[in-house]
């Protein structure tokens, strides 16, 4: 086939996996050829991948959004929130930002060390420590981002992943369906309280965006929650959306949420994810393309933002060789910008 017909060669891998969700041939394996492919036909002209996706349209270059301190399903300790994230939001070039994001990242291995917590990282390279609460980790990070000489709600912001669908089938399972249980606390929220719990943080803390704030399928609870927070803070649909241009659209019919997570092996395609992200940014959603907890040193994703214009990144902390070769790449293209 052409491998200059991405859309047709997509297509064509769907068709040989002949199910809705890619369970024959499994999404990672259609994505691997869907990315050989479009990486075959800028070798073959002689062009960066970011140049071959973006075409004429030039490049801005992402704002890296750093998981930093993990907890939830993801960290084997006491925190229930999953990712607690900085976003240098300086209006600097993307290596000052990454400086800035590394002297936080190693602040708050100081402070965490001074008391007496442990530095070990979890899967996407952000630290895992018993804290007395979720809340603590705000503290921290904000104490790491002073001590950094950084000023929060100025260079810095604050970003948190919910993952608010473990809390809700927690809560299943204890026969409280419809409400949200904090089960490394024994807390448990409505609706209502969990909204409550949001509007509250964001005013205390600097906090720009929550991602997956409530269940995925929790649509009255998204409906709630963007009509009161939507004009305040970027509301990020990850379970929610799943990159997948259906979901995404039952979203804009119910305005909820204004911010989409981009990970291209959640749909399983080139195609798709393009496509995905032409709707969001057509209906105005901020887009953040993402890496998964699993990872491959595969670059591919910075090439993606970078060529589409992708408003921020979700790539890990500063940490662990399969987060650091994505922020490098982006290093790359950034220097290849200012020639």
């Amino acid at each position: 086939m052409n491998v200059y017909d991405q859309r047709k060669i997509d297509k064509r891998l769907i068709e040989l996996d002949g199910t809705i969700n890619k369970s024959r041939l499994g999404a990672n394996a259609i994505l691997g050829v869907s990315i050989a492919t479009l990486k075959a036909a800028a070798k073959s002209l002689d062009m960066e991948v970011y140049r071959y996706i973006g075409g004429i349209n030039g490049c801005k270059m992402p704002t890296p959004m750093l998981n930093i301190l993990n907890g939830g399903k993801h960290a084997d300790n006491n925190i229930n929130i999953q990712e607690f994230m900085i976003v240098p939001n300086k209006n600097v070039k993307l290596k000052e930002k990454m400086e800035i994001a590394f002297d936080i990242y190693n602040e708050l291995k100081k402070v965490l060390k001074k008391a007496g917590k442990s530095v070990g990282v979890g899967d996407e390279g952000g630290f895992a420590p018993d804290l007395e609460g979720d809340e603590d980790a705000l503290k921290l990070i904000l104490e790491a981002i002073g001590k950094s000489g950084h000023r929060a709600g100025e260079d810095v912001f604050l970003a948190l992943d919910i993952a608010a669908n473990e809390m809700y089938e927690e809560a299943k399972k204890i026969k409280e369906g419809g409400k949200y249980y904090f089960w490394k606390t024994g807390e448990l929220k409505t609706i209502d309280e969990m909204i409550e719990y949001y509007k509250d943080i964001s005013r205390r803390y600097p906090i720009i965006s929550i991602e997956d704030c409530l269940a995925e399928d929790d649509f009255e609870g998204w409906e709630k929650v963007s009509n009161e927070l939507g004009d305040k803070i970027k509301l990020v649909g990850d379970d929610l959306f799943v990159t997948n241009k259906e979901r995404l659209l039952l979203g804009i019919e119910k305005n909820i949420a204004n911010s989409i997570l981009i990970k291209p092996n959640q749909i399983g395609t080139v195609t798709e994810t393009l496509d995905t992200i032409k709707l969001a940014k057509e209906y105005g959603y901020e887009t953040i393309v993402s890496h998964r907890s699993g990872e491959t040193e595969d670059s591919f994703i910075s090439d993606l933002a970078c060529g589409l214009n992708i408003e921020k990144v979700k790539f890990g902390a500063p940490c662990r060789t399969d987060r650091v070769c994505k922020y490098n790449r982006l290093l790359e293209i950034e220097n290849d910008l200012l020639k």
